[in-house]
């Protein structure tokens, strides 16, 4: 299928690694031309220089360094189509109970996920509307329909909130906003991941692989790179009957119906 994405541009935050890296892949792959934006400059660069995409470096976390990444892509770009808000701080391991975690930790959360995916949006929004067509998509998580991390529930929550009410604000202006809730997904984190968690259920890595793949309904855990196929679809012109809402990419939650 051809996504008519051939010269798309596209900007995708947190794109350095994970899920934001395989999504630049994927856009690219579809004849897109993508700015990826992250803090870490080596690794930005070399990811940049990997799969033929701009670097820019930018901090969600300051309006500033917003506003100067999409005021930088837009020119080296010759303009911007697509948002992708991928740029999360990682939650603090073992803090997942709400005891657990301080007031400073969900301001680092909300600061970075929440505020940082609103401050992307809306400096990218005016040039969307102008042009009449665009698309912005979320990166959020299943955390926001699942318990056992308060703070990842609630900032993806919001994430799925934001989405809608920026949706429903522009989406008559012709842009179309709407989000993902990845789950556990395989990435080059997962193998650190995978022998923490060995070592502290006193398993081997198989053992933890098959724990953690009995809860999806696929019967594995989903790649970056087959999440970054729906963020693609999401991003293209034949989504346009998509907006506003959010499209769960975990491989199937079991037991949860939602409707």
């Amino acid at each position: 299928m051809d996504l008519q994405l051939t010269g798309k541009r596209a900007i995708v935050t947190g794109g350095s690694k994970g899920i934001g890296l395989a999504v630049a892949k994927a856009l690219i792959a579809e004849g897109a031309a993508v700015a990826i934006a992250a803090r870490e400059v080596t690794a930005l660069q070399a990811a940049a220089a990997s799969i033929g995409a701009i670097a820019i470096e930018v901090d969600t976390a300051d309006e500033e360094s917003v506003d100067r990444m999409v005021a930088t892509a837009v020119e080296r770009l010759g303009g911007v189509d697509i948002l992708v808000n991928s740029a999360a701080e990682a939650a603090t391991p073992g803090s997942t109970g709400f005891m657990d975690q301080s007031d400073e930790e969900f301001r680092r959360q909300f600061e970075v996920k929440v505020l940082g995916y609103v401050r992307c949006a809306r400096a990218v929004a005016p040039h969307l509307i102008e042009q009449g067509w665009g698309r912005i998509v979320n990166v959020s998580g299943l955390a926001a329909r699942q318990t056992g991390s308060t703070i990842g529930s609630i900032r993806n929550i919001a994430v799925a909130a934001m989405t809608k009410n920026i949706a429903d604000e522009i989406g008559h202006l012709g842009v179309n906003v709407t989000a993902v809730h990845p789950g556990l997904t395989r990435t080059e984190r997962t193998v650190g991941m995978t022998a923490t968690l060995a070592a502290d259920w006193g398993v081997d890595v198989a053992e933890v692989e098959r724990r953690l793949a009995a809860k999806v309904s696929i019967g594995r855990i989903v790649s970056a790179e087959e999440v970054a196929s729906v963020v693609a679809f999401l991003a293209s012109p034949l989504s346009v009957a998509i907006n506003g809402d959010s499209i769960p990419v975990g491989g199937g939650a079991l037991g949860s119906i939602h409707y």
